[in-house]
């Protein structure tokens, strides 16, 4: 069983700027609830119990919010808004939590070593903080599934149209199944007429212990930035890796428009505000 995630968010959120300048882009709300919070309650849902943040200057705000905020759980009780009270409690009481600081931005690869010593050898989940996806399974439940039949690493794949590959890693893969792939290499940002497929890596993994092992040897020789796609690629001439294409909609939430979107698709199914956000948009004459 996979009983701990590892979550990298020491990035600058450069795209955000200057929302970004003094609050984690991980804490952008999607209504009233952080980008963040989707990941780890995507997590727990998924069976996981311990999740250990990779962190980086200015993301105090994330430690803040998944701990006791006794001046303002106090005050709740006081005004009798015991459900928004049970709400806020409930956020810090869905995992053990744990925080690791990357000193200086080195790559994924290397916020990845920076919590190498908590996870003891064992298979660990890793999920980015730009990739919500909005299904009626978690991502990673699914993904789990596919690791407990095969034991080996398992990549989230989306299928894009082929204009689009450039801007992520695609792999080369063979069909197992309808949604299940066996990849055998991974091409970061290819040409499009180039590609070989349109399959491209969605920053949500489950690790094995091996991975970190070629991550180690990577940094020994190579200087600069550390990526977790050389680990796989090394990885990928011992042994298989597969990549698995889920079921639900993902949201980049690292850009502008993605962001957006995500806003407005919760929006329109969020209880408390869904009936007059979607009378709101068919008044708009666009």
């Amino acid at each position: 069983m996979i009983k701990k995630a590892i979550i990298p968010v020491a990035g600058l959120g450069t795209r955000f700027l200057p929302a970004t300048k003094a609050q984690p882009k991980e804490m952008l709300p999607i209504i009233d609830k952080p980008v963040i919070q989707y990941l780890v309650e995507e997590a727990v849902k998924s069976g996981i119990i311990d999740i250990i943040f990779v962190t980086g200057r200015g993301k105090r705000a994330i430690e803040d919010h998944f701990d006791y905020a006794p001046e303002l759980e106090s005050r709740l009780l006081q005004k009798n808004k015991e459900d928004v009270f049970k709400k806020v409690r409930a956020i810090s009481e869905l995992a053990n939590f744990a925080y690791v600081r990357q000193k200086s931005p080195k790559g994924d690869g290397d916020a990845l070593l920076c919590a190498d010593h908590l996870i003891n050898d064992e298979p660990v989940a890793v999920l980015f903080g730009d990739d919500v996806v909005d299904g009626k399974m978690p991502c990673l439940s699914q993904m789990i599934k596919v690791f407990e039949k095969y034991k080996d690493c398992v990549v989230a794949l989306e299928e894009v149209p082929r204009q689009e590959v450039k801007h992520y890693g695609v792999v080369k893969a063979v069909k197992i199944s309808e949604q299940i792939f066996e990849i055998q290499d991974i091409i970061e940002k290819p040409n499009p007429k180039e590609a070989p497929s349109n399959l491209t890596i969605v920053g949500k993994y489950i690790l094995i212990p091996e991975v970190f092992e070629e991550l180690k040897k990577i940094k020994q020789i190579e200087k600069g930035e550390l990526k977790l796609a050389d680990a796989l690629k090394s990885l990928l001439k011992k042994r298989p890796i597969y990549g698995y294409k889920f079921e639900g909609k993902r949201y980049d939430c690292g850009s502008k428009i993605g962001f957006l979107k995500a806003t407005v698709d919760f929006a329109l199914k969020h209880p408390e505000v869904k009936k007059d956000f979607k009378k709101y948009l068919k008044s708009l004459k666009i």
